[in-house]
């Protein structure tokens, strides 16, 4: 959902206004350390992006011409998803994110017509993110018992998960702005000593929740071919060779792309055709049933 918070009656809308919306890209960017995911800032507009900077990795970027907020805590972190993404109205005055919030962020900040000059929002990192919530919900009164008054690791979890999900998706429906999270990729062994890729991110919830919050997850990596030299590329379907997170919700992404996030964003905009038409149902010529059933019905 990229269409604007608002309050009022119910409206219809039609299938013209809802075509003539402009609409961001909401996606995750992940990859390996050191893989080049805070340089493809580089490949961004400076002057219509604004860099959210929790890592203090500008190392990779000294020298990008665009604007930076950098983020120590996450009161801050909070009150900008606010000041980006409006008044949710379905949140009380006194909940994060809800017309109260946003009215004091933008007493504190100016008015949110500043961003206007902004289409793309880079936050780097989600996984450093994280450990700033985390950190702030172990010091705040729901994460300690009622009974001992000790801490209790389930509450703070507990916490941890519904602070970053109402961030994310406030987030994910900014209206009209293109919001791109970057986080690090962990490589790990299952019990059976099977490799699996997961993203760095405290506490389970938001791990799992999150590709289905983002409208895209673009994993960067290397590709070493059987001749030529290694080289880096996008890695954008859930359907992939390489076992690596990915997901596409425009339908325009091949499995790899160039690793050039100016360029995916706009192919990910260019036309295509609408509706069912730009669907393939068919299965392969080559495809058999793997596990053909052994019983027959009555």
């Amino acid at each position: 959902m990229s269409a604007p918070f608002g309050a009022g009656p119910l409206r219809i809308i039609t299938a013209d206004e809802r075509l003539r919306e402009a609409r961001g890209i909401k996606g995750v960017l992940t990859g390996t350390s050191g893989i080049g995911k805070t340089t493809q800032l580089l490949t961004l507009d400076p002057q219509r992006t604004l860099f959210l900077n929790l890592e203090a990795g500008e190392l990779a970027v000294q020298g990008w011409p665009g604007d930076e907020i950098r983020i120590r805590d996450w009161e801050v972190a909070r009150d900008l998803a606010a000041w980006i993404g409006g008044a949710n109205p379905a949140m009380r005055d006194d909940q994060s994110y809800g017309p109260g919030h946003f009215a004091r962020v933008c007493a504190a900040f100016g008015p949110a017509t500043q961003l206007d000059k902004y289409d793309t929002v880079f936050v780097d990192s989600i996984s450093v993110a994280s450990r700033i919530c985390l950190q702030w919900c172990k010091g705040q009164s729901q994460a300690q018992s009622d009974r001992t008054g000790k801490p209790d690791l389930r509450a703070t979890y507990g916490l941890l998960g519904q602070e970053m999900i109402g961030w994310l998706t406030h987030l994910q429906h900014t209206p009209a702005k293109n919001i791109w999270l970057v986080g690090l990729l962990d490589r790990k062994l299952d019990d059976f000593g099977k490799p699996f890729f997961s993203m760095q991110i405290e506490g389970s919830k938001t791990g799992l929740e999150l590709p289905g919050i983002v409208d895209e997850v673009i994993t960067l990596t290397e590709l070493r071919p059987e001749k030529g030299e290694a080289f880096r590329a996008f890695i954008c379907t859930t359907i992939n060779d390489f076992g690596l997170p990915a997901k596409d919700r425009s339908g325009r992404l091949s499995m790899i792309e160039p690793a050039h996030l100016g360029r995916l964003m706009a192919k990910i905009r260019r036309p295509r055709p609408e509706g069912a038409a730009r669907l393939n149902f068919d299965l392969p010529a080559a495809a058999t049933a793997p596990n053909p059933p052994t019983t027959q019905g009555a």
